[in-house]
């Protein structure tokens, strides 16, 4: 029996506010969600959902997915065209379409469908979160992160440099980097965090129940899961007004209920 069907995912992407020329910020882990409807294979169900995203944000909307490969991180070399994403079924599918744009970025970057998407992509900084970068370029036109079963956005490190958080710091990762055929050494900054306590481990839960606490975001059940939307605009406002008073919601450290221990030379 069908836990739901695509007239459901596309009233829940109406109702929590994702319209048509919305510059759309994707995480995904649509399995949870449960059986859809008329649906028989994988493809079709990643197919579903990029059908309704992009119908719901038209031609002039523009969708990105997160196709984080971490190559750097891991000593391995990087080809946009090519390196397979760690990022789950729709962001995968999303890359693999012939008019998806991907960002070359070794370890964050992006597929990319819609309106002009080579906006977010072009003459990128050598830091996956500083001024200039994707996140960068995202909260500044204020698109909308939409959350398909999926507790946090990686668009928080970003408002975490942004803000100085004390317990991160940006780490140079030496790679090679290959683009039509051509092969290049270089380093690439990613903000990460001091490893001087398992309590600096990131968590997006607290922020979570935040938003919906606050009413700062939308959500709507989908089948067996989540829907969450809420615009890079207030996913900053939100960080920056809880920080003084909770400097620890966005690591493991919040839960703990004490502060963890920050020891810089821990890299």
């Amino acid at each position: 029996m069908a836990d739901y069907t695509l007239a459901d995912l596309r009233r829940v992407l109406d109702e929590t506010g994702i319209e048509r020329g919305d510059t759309v910020y994707c995480h995904s882990n649509i399995g949870v969600f449960g059986r859809p409807e008329g649906i028989g294979s994988s493809h079709e169900l990643a197919q579903m959902y990029l059908d309704a995203i992009t119908d719901a944000i038209g031609p002039t909307g523009t969708l990105i997915v997160p196709t984080y490969t971490y190559s750097f991180c891991r000593k391995q070399t990087f080809d946009p065209a090519t390196t397979p994403s760690a990022m789950g079924l729709l962001a995968e599918w999303v890359r693999t379409r012939p008019d998806a744009v991907r960002s070359a970025d070794p370890c964050f970057s992006v597929a990319l469908l819609g309106r002009d998407p080579d906006r977010f992509c072009h003459h990128l900084p050598t830091n996956s979160f500083a001024p200039g970068s994707t996140f960068d370029r995202f909260t500044a036109e204020n698109g909308k992160m939409l959350c398909l079963n999926h507790p946090g956005c990686t668009l928080l490190h970003y408002v975490e440099r942004q803000l100085a958080v004390p317990y991160r710091f940006d780490k140079a990762f030496a790679g090679t980097m290959t683009i039509n055929g051509n092969s290049r050494a270089l380093d690439w900054e990613i903000f990460v965090r001091y490893l001087s306590d398992d309590r600096l481990e990131h968590d997006p839960h607290p922020f979570v129940d935040l938003i919906k606490s606050t009413g700062v975001a939308r959500w709507r059940p989908l089948g067996r899961g989540e829907v969450l939307a809420i615009t890079a605009r207030q996913v900053f406002d939100s960080v920056a007004q809880a920080l003084p008073n909770a400097p620890w919601l966005l690591t493991e450290a919040h839960a703990a209920g004490h502060s963890p221990v920050i020891d810089s030379s821990q890299r």
